[in-house]
């Protein structure tokens, strides 16, 4: 018989420090910034990924997605990624181009929520992040049918081979299929823990004036 786990006897106690509101920034990307920043600044260990974020999706159907993937670029109205576009996540933003990405820093007791609207950054954009990537990644972004159907381990190893190959001394072209989405925030929430579990619970929301609007929720 396996081992019973008594999930009402894990707890965590936060720290008794919270978000002082006369300190917030107008702009909630100002505040992301310094968070993200001391998320790296105080990761205990080089396996941790600060820009680790789970990303979530949803067809048109309703079906929801999430998985975990790399925040690469902050600017002043949202966040960017790179992926396949063929992939379960890039056919989901096409059908429905909104998300939602959380980030999740429990050595430091935050976490950030942000929700908006998806679109494609440009080809230069993409070309330029795509360059930037160790040329293996390069060979592997070709190689890979994000979320299709694999016969076995060996197609994907001489798909990869090939392509190496087709490119050897070369660059590696950029995939059609494959290049960056940024997340255009219009909803966004700073959580810090606090002692007993009564948490900071901050939100900005954007108005129909194109201003942001903050308030402190309940936890």
């Amino acid at each position: 018989m396996s081992e019973k786990i008594t999930f009402h006897q894990i707890r965590k106690e936060y720290a008794s420090h919270g978000i002082d509101e006369s300190n917030l920034p107008d702009e909630p990307m100002l505040l992301f910034r310094q968070w993200y920043k001391a998320a790296e600044d105080n990761q205990p260990d080089d396996w941790v990924e600060a820009n680790a974020m789970s990303l979530a999706t949803s067809a048109q159907s309703g079906r929801v997605s999430n998985r975990y993937v790399l925040l690469k670029g902050i600017d002043d109205n949202g966040i960017r990624f790179y992926t396949n576009y063929e992939s379960d996540k890039g056919r989901q933003i096409a059908e429905n181009p909104h998300a939602s990405a959380a980030f999740h820093w429990a050595y430091i007791g935050r976490q950030v929520r942000l929700q908006g609207t998806v679109e494609k950054t440009s080809r230069e954009d993409s070309e330029e992040y795509f360059h930037s990537r160790p040329r293996g990644s390069q060979i592997g972004a070709a190689a890979s049918a994000q979320s299709s159907e694999l016969k076995s381990r060996h197609d994907l190893e001489q798909r990869t081979a090939a392509i190496e190959a087709k490119h050897e001394g070369e660059l590696i072209p950029l995939p059609d299929n494959w290049g960056g989405y940024r997340i255009i925030a219009n909803r966004i929430e700073f959580w810090q823990g606090r002692a007993n579990r009564m948490h900071d619970r901050i939100v900005y929301e954007l108005g129909s004036d194109g201003h942001w609007n903050r308030r402190r929720i309940s936890p």
